[in-house]
């Protein structure tokens, strides 16, 4: 039988594309992005590194000198944010990123039985998956993201038929709604239910994204706002609560994702 003991799997099991694609380690992008005060730092790094089994006790940790306010948005989000920046950059992989969220999502609980009144939230995006489409992982991801940097998300989930969307935007009046379509054959659904919001007077950015989509398809028809990564979820979110229509962002759209605008 062939000897594989001294094998050194670090020179094989490597993806040299992301290597070349990515000159910092982690570790590097972590150190300039992370706090620097060593409570909030350590709650920042269990949320980047996954523990979600250590989080809660840094975070009451951090809550000694810090409000829960002040943990959540310089600790927990901080670290998410590198998280954010690492999916991007193909460092990081759909079960880091999840297993990232429960962290944050388990320090978020923690901080918040110290506080006095409920969180304010930036805005509310309600997310779904096109009727007749199961693929949920890209709409799952951008979730993660948009809740991290502080949105409410009303997610409903995949396959979710026409009227069910349209019906929900107006019951909650959210500031942005998004879309997520990976076959052709659902994406039709995107530009019925920008007419159905349209007919019952509702205005506001409905961001399509996913396989099957296109800016130039979700650009000919009203309401429709391209995206091609799911980190670019907060920076829309954002100029939607600004204001912003979708005709504004589209214009500017090149501006945005550039970091320009």
């Amino acid at each position: 039988m062939l000897d594989t003991s001294n094998v050194n799997y670090d020179e094989i099991f490597v993806r040299y594309d992301i290597v070349s694609e990515s000159k910092e380690k982690p570790e590097t992008i972590a150190a300039k992005m992370l706090p620097k005060d060593p409570l909030l730092k350590k709650v920042a790094e269990d949320v980047l590194y996954m523990k979600w089994k250590d989080i809660e006790a840094s975070v009451k940790e951090a809550l000694a000198k810090y409000k829960p306010e002040e943990v959540i948005d310089k600790g927990l989000v901080k670290g998410m944010d590198v998280v954010g920046e690492l999916y991007g950059r193909g460092i990081y992989y759909l079960p880091h990123v999840m297993l990232a969220a429960k962290a944050m999502e388990l320090g978020v609980k923690e901080a918040e039985k110290k506080m006095t009144t409920a969180m304010v939230t930036k805005g509310t995006v309600v997310m779904h998956v096109a009727e007749g489409d199961p693929h949920d992982i890209g709409k799952n991801i951008a979730a993660v993201l948009l809740r991290s940097n502080g949105y409410s998300v009303v997610d409903m989930g995949r396959d979710v038929p026409v009227d069910d969307v349209v019906n929900k935007v107006v019951e909650t009046s959210p500031h942005m709604v998004t879309g997520t379509a990976l076959m052709t054959t659902t994406m039709a659904a995107f530009p019925k239910i920008a007419e159905r919001l349209l007919e019952k007077g509702v205005e506001l950015p409905f961001v399509c994204a996913g396989g099957a989509v296109n800016r130039a398809y979700v650009e000919s028809f009203p309401l429709g706002v391209f995206a091609e990564k799911a980190m670019q979820g907060p920076t829309l979110a954002a100029k939607a609560v600004e204001g912003w229509d979708y005709k504004k962002i589209r214009s500017n759209w090149d501006e945005l994702m550039s970091g320009k605008a």
